[in-house]
């Protein structure tokens, strides 16, 4: 069934976009968004506590500028990231915080978030990574991944630049090219109006898919509540919980980093033949990242043995790709029945496109909303979102979840899973849509900088300050990030 939640908001957002007042279209657009991510979070599978508040404390009108309102929904995530802790906090036994959330600092944190001192940050982008003009419309090919850039190349042949690229790219069809280059294993995507992508069933499935979609798992013993970690506080709520981490690039990543920062003990596995390490500096924050091989028999048993003592499994596997590596829900079950678990993918759990690869601005690419600032123009480039809004936006309603999940078992034992993913997070920021770009173009100042600096292996950096206070504190990462694969398999 469709979220009514996202039906109301969409009735919402055009009365809005209808509404000859900006602002009246800028609070409606927060309305939007914030009612459909508490509607999102008022599952009868989740504990029944007082709703905890909180308040966002501000430097002014932080506003990306965008045809969508991006800092509306920087806000509402983090927001529920900061609800959703505090209970976890009370079904720990414990007095709920005070809440505060920072509405430019939440936008900033949608961004890169660390300033070096005296060394260069390596570019996030692969330098083939791109729009290309094809004969009949845009494509953009994903090559961050090295597997992914060398599936791009077995169809388009050998190259170095764009400019090599886009002759051979303006040769095909455009539908015809993202085909070929998925089928070699590769991610690319053919710019799609939102018209065109809803009358697809694959978008089809996604729209009727809630934000966030709740699974009743089964039931365990509830756990002991303050007793079982005395070192958890309002303000360190996760701290005695282990966090499995079997998440990519950045959504899932930014989910396990604010865990970290509120308490939990995160260790990232990663297989041999994935390398992210130009986002490690942003994502590694607090946690343990090690190098497991599951094809080794080993490795396997390793693994298994960390996922017996997990609290929490996160992944951002495709649909079956777990279970295609014997670790399904049942498996994971008889390993670890008091586990639970949350998960993210690009396209949802339903319909054609579930196991179909996808990234932030890949779904940016086929939900409509690169198109939409076009304006119509059928000749005008793809309009890009000014951040990965949809990376940042589910990571942190991801860890809102895990934090829900935790809370349902702790109180009554209940094993709750949460299901989210980017293209319906896409869907919600559709209907924020404006009638014309507005906001401005947000850079890190003196000001927004956490105090102390920070030192990694790649040398010293300073990071801006996290938007979300628990009683005052933010969070209190453990470790400074380091290197991918780096430390023993092991909490």
């Amino acid at each position: 069934m469709p979220d009514q939640g996202a039906e109301s908001s969409q009735t919402v957002a055009n009365q809005a976009i209808a509404s000859s007042s900006p602002a009246l279209a800028s609070a409606s657009h927060q309305l939007v968004v914030s009612e459909a991510v508490s509607a999102a979070f008022a599952s009868p599978l989740l504990p029944s506590f007082d709703r905890a508040g909180s308040r966002v404390v501000g430097r002014g009108e932080a506003d990306w500028r965008s045809w969508f309102a991006v800092s509306d929904l920087a806000t509402a995530s983090l927001e529920q990231a900061g609800r959703s802790l505090a209970r976890l906090a009370q079904a720990r036994g414990l007095t709920p915080p005070k809440l505060a959330l920072d509405r430019r600092l939440a936008s900033l944190w949608f961004d890169l978030t660390t300033r070096p001192e005296d060394w260069r940050i390596p570019s996030l982008w692969d330098p083939l990574a791109g729009n290309y003009r094809a004969k009949d419309g845009w494509v953009r090919l994903h090559t961050n991944a090295p597997h992914h850039r060398q599936a791009a190349l077995s169809v388009l042949g050998a190259a170095q630049e764009q400019a090599e690229l886009a002759s051979r790219v303006a040769a095909w069809d455009s539908e015809a090219l993202e085909t070929a280059v998925i089928a070699a294993g590769g991610c690319a995507a053919k710019l799609l109006s939102f018209a065109q992508w809803q009358a697809l069933p694959a978008g089809q499935a996604v729209a009727a898919q809630p934000l966030v979609a709740w699974q009743n798992q089964g039931e365990t013993e509830a756990a002991a509540q303050h007793s079982d970690a005395p070192e958890a506080t309002p303000e360190r709520p996760l701290a005695g919980l282990k966090v499995l981490d079997l998440t990519r690039v950045l959504a899932g990543p930014a989910a396990t980093r604010l865990l970290a920062g509120f308490g939990a003990e995160v260790l990232r596995i990663d297989p041999p033949q994935w390398s992210e390490e130009a986002v490690a500096i942003e994502m590694a924050l607090g946690k343990r990242c090690a190098l497991l091989d599951l094809t080794k028999q080993a490795d396997r048993a390793r693994f298994e043995v960390l996922l017996g003592e997990a609290d929490l499994l996160v992944h951002g596997y495709r649909d079956g790709a777990l279970a295609g590596l014997g670790y399904g829900q049942e498996a994971r079950r008889r390993l670890n029945p008091r586990l639970v678990d949350v998960a993210l993918n690009a396209y949802g759990w339903e319909g054609p496109w579930r196991e179909r690869r996808g990234f932030d601005t890949i779904v940016q690419q086929t939900s409509g909303l690169a198109d939409y600032g076009r304006q119509g123009d059928s000749e005008a480039p793809p309009v890009m979102l000014p951040v990965q809004a949809l990376d940042h936006a589910t990571g942190y309603l991801l860890a809102a979840a895990a934090c829900e999940v935790l809370a349902a078992r702790l109180v009554g034992g209940r094993l709750v899973s949460a299901r989210l993913s980017l293209a319906r997070t896409a869907l919600l920021l559709w209907q924020t849509r404006r009638q014309s770009c507005q906001g401005e173009a947000l850079s890190a100042e003196e000001r927004d900088f956490a105090p102390g600096v920070e030192q990694t292996p790649w040398g010293a950096m300073r990071r801006v300050a996290f938007p979300l206070t628990l009683n005052a504190q933010g969070p209190c990462w453990p470790r400074p990030a380091g290197p991918y694969k780096s430390a023993a398999a092991r909490w």
